[in-house]
């Protein structure tokens, strides 16, 4: 069963359940998958969806920031539930260790030594940390750390 229909199927459940944080959650996914589908003119394969549910993510979080720093911790609440709702379709996130071992690893490889070769560590890291979810912005400052 393809990720995309796994997502639909969870729908009905939800209903069926009716667990109204997730639903409308993955009625959001939903709806976001389905325009992605037709700007691509095509079916999404699952690597495409693992990356839009990435992005949904990501706009969580930036949104959780942002409400928190205006004082709305209600409506960071309701983000944070949403952030669980959608990775439970994506891999395991990848630990800080993981991550800090995958820069060392790229920083050896690539022989950087400065920043200006961040973008080359960060390629590199990135592709060891495939079939794990790992935040750019913690690689980010991982190569950072490493590389100053």
């Amino acid at each position: 069963m393809s990720l995309n229909d796994q997502i639909v199927a969870d729908i009905t459940e939800a209903m069926k359940s009716k667990d109204a944080d997730r639903l409308s959650t993955l009625r959001m996914v939903k709806a976001n998958l389905m325009n992605r589908k037709i700007e691509k003119g095509s079916d999404l394969t699952d690597e495409e969806v693992q990356k839009a549910l990435q992005s949904l993510v990501k706009q969580r979080r930036d949104s959780i920031e942002q409400y928190e720093t205006a004082g709305r911790s209600e409506l960071a609440a309701k983000e944070a539930a949403e952030i669980v709702h959608i990775e439970a379709y994506l891999p395991q996130a990848a630990t800080p260790e993981e991550i800090e071992q995958a820069v060392a690893e790229a920083v050896a490889e690539t022989g950087a030594s400065s920043l200006k070769e961040m973008g080359v560590v960060m390629k590199a890291a990135q592709a060891k940390l495939t079939g794990k979810s790992a935040d750019g912005r913690l690689v980010s400052e991982a190569v950072k750390a490493k590389l100053s």
